[in-house]
């Protein structure tokens, strides 16, 4: 009997460790952070001209290795040729500055597992990631408005520093696919396909996160 409700009383205790470690399976909060550009208006140093970005992001966490995140930024861009020495046929300097909407879906692959929980699982507070997707931007400048596909790629890291608390940075660069999100295209006279343009974005930002919505928990009976 003694023997019997030892172990009953082990599989409740590590139930509910169990139970503990990634209870909770969505996560919401802000971001801030700063942008980079590269394009007809700046073409050197991706950061020679920043700015600044912020927004929320959503994440729903499917496990210790991966999660699924949206996010909505406003951010700046800009940039000017004149510094960086290029010349255009034209002889002409061009500068941008371009408000951006920023919607992205990204996978994130988490190349520890991340969470807490008992140590035999083997669960890591802190852990680098990988970040890939798709995404959609919206581009004002001038009053001239630009929509466009992009492809959001990049690394990161997190750090749960509590229970439901997350602190991260990601860096990500965002290829985009009209060529003008900063207002300008073909300023040297040369066509070039819909894939092979010249603009690129970057984010690098610093995220706050809370979990939220508890998993539902099962308990799986073997007769």
């Amino acid at each position: 009997m003694k023997k019997s409700l030892y172990i009953v009383t082990l599989m409740m205790l590590f139930a509910l460790q169990s139970a503990l470690a990634q209870q909770y399976k969505y996560e919401v909060g802000p971001a801030l952070g700063m942008t980079g550009y590269l394009g007809e208006c700046n073409n050197g140093n991706l950061f020679k001209h920043p700015s600044v970005t912020g927004g929320a992001i959503f994440r729903y966490v499917h496990n210790s290795r991966w999660a699924f995140k949206a996010n909505l930024n406003y951010a700046n861009l800009r940039g000017n040729s004149m510094y960086d020495e290029t010349w255009y046929p034209d002889g002409l300097n061009y500068t941008n500055s371009s408000n951006l909407i920023d919607l992205g879906l990204t996978a994130e692959f988490n190349f520890l597992s991340y969470g807490r929980g008992p140590a035999y699982k083997k669960y890591k507070p802190i852990s680098p990631y990988m970040v890939a997707g798709v995404g959609f931007v919206f581009a004002m400048n001038n009053g001239h408005n630009q929509a466009s596909f992009t492809i959001p790629i990049g690394i990161g890291v997190k750090y749960k520093f509590k229970d439901r608390w997350n602190l991260g940075f990601e860096f990500t660069m965002r290829k985009e696919f009209s060529d003008r999100i900063d207002g300008y295209s073909d300023l040297f006279g040369i066509k070039h396909s819909f894939a092979k343009n010249t603009d690129w974005y970057s984010f690098a930002m610093f995220t706050a996160s809370y979990e939220f919505g508890k998993r539902c928990i099962k308990c799986n009976y073997i007769e």
